[in-house]
């Protein structure tokens, strides 16, 4: 099956606890995912099966939108309730208004310290095993950006927030920013992923459903292809760009890439234009 899933993943499972599910259900080893969740974390996990894992690249969109909360009063070296407590302060009552500007002033673009335990490598080694290993190594800060940061609940002990950012940002981070720029230590409590790109909460699956009816749950590889323009070829057009061979293709701009169709099959593949021809980027399918 060549498809795209958008995976409801429960929290306790990793990103790559869901693919060796997935492999299960359908009987195939070929399947990937884009955009990692945390293993406490819950929410949309776009899984890739098939010939569609040449796309993934292309799920990986820039905007990724979270409900998080946040605990105040500890800070734990994993940035989440499975770490060990680091440091504690008092819990101070807050004013609406100056939490609502404190939220407020992370919106836009910013730097971010990635923390110990995250999947990126520093000489060579993952974070997370290095902070397993009880070894901190100085991480230098990356940009992000935080498109929306609204303030959903807020119980005096925990704050529940929703976030609009781009990849690459770590909310467990932005919890313990928010709260040291409110006089506390904080740690996130819970965390939920609403939307990634084009796949949202309500159009979710879980693997139950998934494992019920796999073609039912199936997307097809326009989910991630319709940002790119379309361009339907003939036959011997079809063929030669399948077969790696720049083809001239009227109407193309210089650079761009072009979902390529042939009538009656759907998808070839990728192809950019260089020199008004197509060239083929990524080809799932070659006419006879």
């Amino acid at each position: 099956m060549d498809g795209i899933f958008n995976v409801l993943k429960p929290p306790g499972m990793t990103s790559h606890d869901v693919v060796g599910a997935m492999r299960k259900i359908l009987q195939m080893k070929k399947i990937g995912h884009a955009g990692t969740l945390d293993p406490m974390a819950a929410g949309v996990l776009p899984v890739f099966t098939g010939q569609a894992t040449r796309f993934l690249e292309y799920a990986a969109h820039d905007r990724k939108t979270y409900r998080a909360e946040l605990t105040f009063g500890f800070r734990t070296d994993t940035g989440d309730l499975e770490g060990k407590v680091l440091a504690q302060s008092p819990v101070r009552d807050l004013d609406l208004t100056r939490l609502q500007e404190t939220l407020q002033s992370f919106v836009g673009e910013g730097m971010q310290v990635p923390p110990m335990y995250s999947a990126i490598s520093v000489g060579g080694k993952k974070l997370y095993k290095l902070a397993r290993q009880g070894i901190e190594v100085e991480r230098e800060p990356r940009p992000i950006t935080i498109h929306h940061l609204s303030l959903l609940t807020y119980r005096g002990k925990t704050l529940l927030f929703e976030v609009t950012c781009s990849k690459g940002t770590f909310i467990r981070t932005l919890c313990e920013d928010i709260a040291k720029k409110l006089g506390m230590e904080g740690t996130m409590s819970f965390l939920l992923r609403t939307q990634v790109g084009d796949f949202t909460l309500e159009n979710a699956h879980t693997l139950e459903e998934i494992k019920q009816d796999p073609q039912g749950t199936a997307l097809s590889l326009d989910v991630v292809l319709r940002h790119f323009p379309h361009r339907e070829v003939n036959d011997i057009q079809a063929r030669r760009i399948a077969q790696g061979v720049a083809t001239t293709v009227r109407g193309i701009e210089e650079g761009q890439l072009y979902v390529i169709e042939l009538k009656g099959h759907g998808v070839i593949g990728l192809a950019r234009a260089k020199q008004g021809r197509l060239c083929p980027h990524k080809i799932i399918y070659i006419p006879e």
